[in-house]
């Protein structure tokens, strides 16, 4: 399972849980609910712009295609938490077009994700973060500009297209919108060029399988979009600060 890719696109019940260690992971979207959740250390969580530091037992929960990144601070032990929104279906209905004012909850206890091992432990489990929001929380309607729904259109194509080659110019031509307008408002909302986001995209898919697969990292390089080695290791030595083989060894 590649990180994060395409979740909840199916419309079907899932849960799925996976420990991270000192990972980052750019901004991005998709149809399923998100919870992280922080063991230990410190996290940074940018959720619709709205920035949240996260600390131990901290927990947040990212709606349905909201757009957001985290950022390890020295030190981070996390889980993400990916379920279909059908998972919680009465909760999904109800709250449909809205988001939460305050996305964080600190829990009072750990979770101990080795029990939900059944859907009605699960839901049981999501249900009760769930009350937790709606009790401690405030909620507004979503609100989308122009621009930011061609922005999702965009990194909708980086999720599904960047294994393969994946160009702003594909993007513009799939999209149908001139070349040079996608270019300016892409560096306007994310204050970073399409390459740049791009490389930062792929690098992030390359650690998550460097730590969580056995595959040698020639194969990871060509699934995450690099066809040439020595790019590849420039990009991951750039983006992470050390080498693919050096990543992979660290605790």
């Amino acid at each position: 399972m590649v990180l994060f890719e395409k979740h909840g696109v199916e419309g079907k019940e899932f849960f799925h849980f996976f420990p991270l260690k000192n990972y980052n992971f750019p901004l991005h979207f998709h149809r399923a609910y998100e919870m992280i959740y922080v063991n230990d250390g410190q996290l940074y969580v940018s959720i619709d712009q709205k920035e949240y530091l996260l600390k131990e037992n901290d927990l947040v929960f990212i709606f349905t295609n909201q757009m957001h990144e985290f950022k390890t601070i020295d030190y981070s032990d996390i889980t993400i938490i990916l379920f279909s929104p059908e998972l919680i279906g009465d909760f999904f209905m109800n709250f449909k077009g809205l988001i939460p004012n305050d996305s964080a909850l600190h829990l009072e206890r750990a979770i101990d994700l080795s029990k939900l091992n059944s859907i009605y432990s699960q839901k049981s489990f999501l249900y009760a973060v769930c009350a937790d929001l709606i009790n401690q929380k405030s909620f507004t309607q979503v609100k989308q500009s122009p621009q930011t729904k061609v922005l999702y259109k965009m990194l909708l194509y980086v999720e599904e297209n960047y294994s393969t080659d994946c160009t702003l110019k594909d993007v513009a031509k799939h999209l149908q919108y001139d070349y040079p307008y996608l270019s300016k408002l892409f560096v306007q909302q994310m204050n970073m060029t399409f390459t740049d986001y791009l490389n930062h995209y792929r690098i992030s898919q390359a650690c998550y399988l460097l730590k969580n697969s056995q595959q040698a990292i020639g194969e990871v390089a060509i699934k995450c979009g690099y066809n040439n080695l020595r790019t590849f290791h420039r990009n991951f030595k750039e983006i992470t600060s050390k080498a693919p083989r050096e990543y992979r060894a660290m605790e």
